[in-house]
C-alpha cells in the first residue's frame, strides 16, 4: 500500500477463507481494548479482532521488520485459540474518546473474496478515516461520455482496476484523493476527500463538469429510475425509456379508463388526495404503457422510480428506508415508485403470506412512514378489484382505482381497421398489435389429424 495509507497487515487463519485472509490497522491509531472497529466496505469480512501493538516481541506470532527506526509492514499468525484468549483478556473498562481530528482506528480486512477495486475504495477511504482528509463528497452520473476521464484536468490515475463490468481508478493531488467507478452500463460514480469543503467540491467539479452526455432534445423518452438491492446494498439506475404523449396512445384503452386516465393525467401535484394508485385489468391491457405515458405527463414536478424486486423492499426496512429518502440531489418535489405485478402483497390474504409486508406499504401511503416525504405509490395488479385487501382500497387512501380492460368490439376494430381476428368481446392491447403487425409467439406446428378406418 501507499505510504499514506501506513499500514499492519496480518494474516489470519480463518474456518471459512483458510489462511489467506490480511488484515490491515494504521500504526498510528492502534485500536484501544473496549473499542470495536469499522468495516470499510461491505465485502470485507470480520475474521478476527485488532489488538493494539505490543511493546513486547513474540517470537511464536509476531515478526517485525525495522528499517531505520521505522517500524515496517508486520506479518501476524493468529491461532483460533489465542483469538479466544484475546477476546476474554479484553478490557471493559472507561473508553477513551479520541477527537476525531485525530483520527479513528482503522482496520481493512482483505480475503481472496475480494477484488483490485476493493483496494481502491480502502484507499480512498483512508486519509478520511485518519482525519487528514475530513471532507467527502460523491456524485453519481448517468450517461457518461465515452472521453470522458472523470478525473481533474491533467492529472493521470495512480491506481487503476478493470473488471467485473467497472473501471475503477485513484487519483491523489494536493491535499485531496480521487476515486471514480464507472459501469459499462454508462453510470459512474465520483468521490473526493480532501482537507477542507471547498477543495473537495472543486475537485469534484472539476472531474465531473461535462462527463455526461447533455439531455437529448425533446422526444418521447422519460428517465425513469430502477432500484434494486445489490451486493452492496440498495442501488438505483436511471435510463431513458420509451414514453409516448397520452394524447397519442389514449385510443389504445376503452373510454372509461382513458376518461379516468385524462383526469389522472390533469393532476399537478397540489392537494392529491391519496397518494397510492392502483392499476389492475387483465394481462397485455396496457397497464404499465399508460404508467409511463403518465409520468411522461407529470416529468416536470414527478420522478418515476421502478422497483425491481418489491417483495423484497416492503421486507427489508433498511431497503425501504433509502428508497423513501431518496437522495439529496433530487430535482423533482414529489417520486412516484412503481409496483409491477404485486398481486400476492395487495390480495385480500396478504397479511398472512406476507406478513409486514402490507403494513409497510400501507404505512408508506399514509402513516408515520409516508409523513414528510413526497411519495406516490403505483401498483400493478392482474386481480380484480373485489379480491384485494380492503385497506388497500379504502376511501382516502388512492388517488386513484382504474380498470384497464380489452377494447370492446367496436373500438377494437375501428383501431385495427378491420375485423378480421377480432373477437366478439373485443381485444386487449397486446393482441391488437399482433394483428396488426402480423407477429406472435414463435410455436411448433400442430400436427395434422390422421384419418382412416379400423377394421
Amino acid at each position: 500500500m501507499d505510504d499514506h495509507v501506513g499500514a499492519t497487515l496480518r494474516r489470519v487463519p480463518d474456518r471459512r477463507h483458510g489462511p489467506r485472509a490480511f488484515k490491515c490497522q494504521s500504526p498510528a491509531n492502534p485500536i484501544r481494548a473496549g473499542v470495536a472497529s469499522g468495516s470499510v466496505t461491505s465485502s470485507m469480512i470480520g475474521l478476527a479482532a485488532v489488538t493494539p501493538h505490543s511493546t513486547t516481541p513474540s517470537a511464536q506470532c509476531e515478526k517485525s521488520v525495522r528499517r531505520k527506526g521505522r517500524v515496517g509492514p508486520t506479518i501476524e499468525y493468529v491461532t483460533m485459540t489465542q483469538q479466544r484468549t484475546r477476546e476474554r483478556a479484553v478490557n471493559t473498562g472507561p473508553v477513551t474518546i479520541t477527537e476525531p481530528s485525530a483520527g479513528l482506528p482503522m482496520a481493512l480486512q482483505f480475503d481472496d473474496t475480494d477484488s483490485h477495486a476493493d483496494v481502491l475504495d480502502a484507499l480512498v477511504l483512508s486519509a478520511f478515516l485518519k482525519g487528514t482528509q475530513p471532507w467527502a463528497h460523491t456524485k453519481r452520473l448517468d450517461r457518461v461520455r465515452d472521453d470522458a476521464t472523470l478525473l481533474p484536468p491533467g492529472v493521470s490515475p495512480s491506481r487503476v482496476a478493470i473488471g467485473d463490468g467497472q473501471d475503477a481508478r485513484l487519483a491523489v493531488g494536493d491535499g485531496w484523493t480521487l476515486r471514480s467507478i464507472r459501469w459499462r452500463s454508462g453510470g459512474a460514480l465520483v468521490s473526493v476527500t480532501a482537507v477542507s469543503d471547498e477543495l473537495a467540491r472543486s475537485v469534484l467539479g472539476l472531474a465531473t463538469d461535462g462527463a455526461a452526455e447533455p439531455p437529448a432534445a425533446e422526444d418521447e423518452r422519460v428517465e425513469i429510475g430502477f432500484w434494486h438491492m445489490s451486493g452492496h446494498g440498495p442501488r438505483r439506475r436511471a435510463r431513458p425509456i420509451a414514453a409516448s404523449p397520452w394524447a397519442e396512445i389514449r385510443r389504445n384503452y376503452a373510454p372509461n379508463a382513458a376518461d379516468a386516465m385524462d383526469r389522472l393525467v390533469a393532476v399537478d401535484g397540489q392537494n392529491l388526495s391519496g397518494r397510492m394508485l392502483l392499476v389492475h385489468g387483465p394481462p397485455g391491457t396496457g397497464k404499465t404503457t399508460a404508467l409511463r405515458s403518465l409520468a411522461r405527463e407529470w416529468r416536470e414536478w414527478c420522478q418515476l422510480d421502478f422497483i425491481l424486486d418489491p417483495e423484497r423492499l416492503f421486507a427489508d426496512p433498511g431497503y425501504l428506508i433509502e428508497v423513501v429518502m431518496g437522495g439529496s440531489d433530487d430535482e423533482k418535489p414529489w417520486r412516484l415508485l412503481l409496483l409491477e405485478d404485486c398481486d400476492e402483497l395487495i390480495r385480500s390474504g396478504a397479511k398472512q403470506t406476507t406478513g409486514q409486508a402490507l403494513s409497510r406499504l400501507l404505512n408508506l401511503t399514509d402513516g408515520l412512514l409516508g409523513q414528510g416525504r413526497q411519495v406516490l405509490v403505483a401498483i400493478t395488479t392482474n386481480e380484480d378489484v373485489a379480491r384485494l385487501h380492503p385497506a388497500v382500497t379504502r376511501p382516502g387512501r388512492c388517488l386513484a382505482q382504474i380498470e384497464v380492460g380489452s377494447l370492446p368490439y367496436a373500438e377494437a376494430v375501428a383501431w385495427l381497421g378491420r375485423p378480421t381476428g377480432v373477437g366478439a368481446s373485443g381485444a386487449t392491447l397486446a393482441q391488437l398489435l399482433a394483428l396488426r403487425d402480423g407477429t406472435g409467439p414463435v410455436a411448433t406446428p400442430k400436427p395434422e389429424p390422421v384419418g382412416g378406418f379400423y377394421l
